[in-house]
């Protein structure tokens, strides 16, 4: 007989694979969601990302969506052009910096996310709703600590 490869007796016991499942199922409930508006869910976090801190009156660059999102360079280079031909989105280049572009929500795109954000957030309470609220706020503190420990 073979020994095992696996560190785990049970598929059940392996964190990483657990998280793939919860990730896998949330983002179909997010994705079913958000077809009807053909966005697709990195757009709509790209929108999210942009409406939250332009509402906090801070400016808004593809660096900090990355940053924010933990989306990789191309995806959100080709979401934002995808948002710009949607008219969700409109790129100025940056005054001091011509090779940077501030990122600003259109009319319509405030419109778009002010209506899609509650959908979301109503998916998402739905989804956690099953977790009490203490085990909720454990479960928020794991999950900063390991999209923190992912900038490294």
């Amino acid at each position: 007989m073979v020994d095992s490869v696996f560190g785990f007796d049970e598929p059940e016991d392996s964190p990483g694979f657990l998280l793939w499942q919860t990730t896998v199922t949330w983002q179909r409930l997010i994705k079913k969601a958000l077809d009807p508006y053909k966005i697709s869910h990195a757009q709509f976090v790209i929108l999210a990302i942009s409406f939250w801190f332009e509402s906090k009156s801070q400016l808004v660059s593809q660096s900090l969506i990355i940053r924010q999102s933990k989306l990789d360079k191309m995806t959100v280079s080709k979401s934002l052009k995808i948002l710009v031909g949607q008219n969700y989105i409109k790129r100025v280049e940056d005054t001091k910096d011509t090779r940077a572009k501030s990122v600003f929500l259109t009319k319509k795109g405030k419109t778009l996310i002010a209506k899609l954000v509650p959908i979301v957030e109503n998916i998402d309470e739905v989804f956690f709703g099953v977790i009490k609220k203490t085990d909720r706020k454990i479960l928020i503190d794991v999950l900063n600590k390991l999209a923190s420990k992912s900038q490294q």
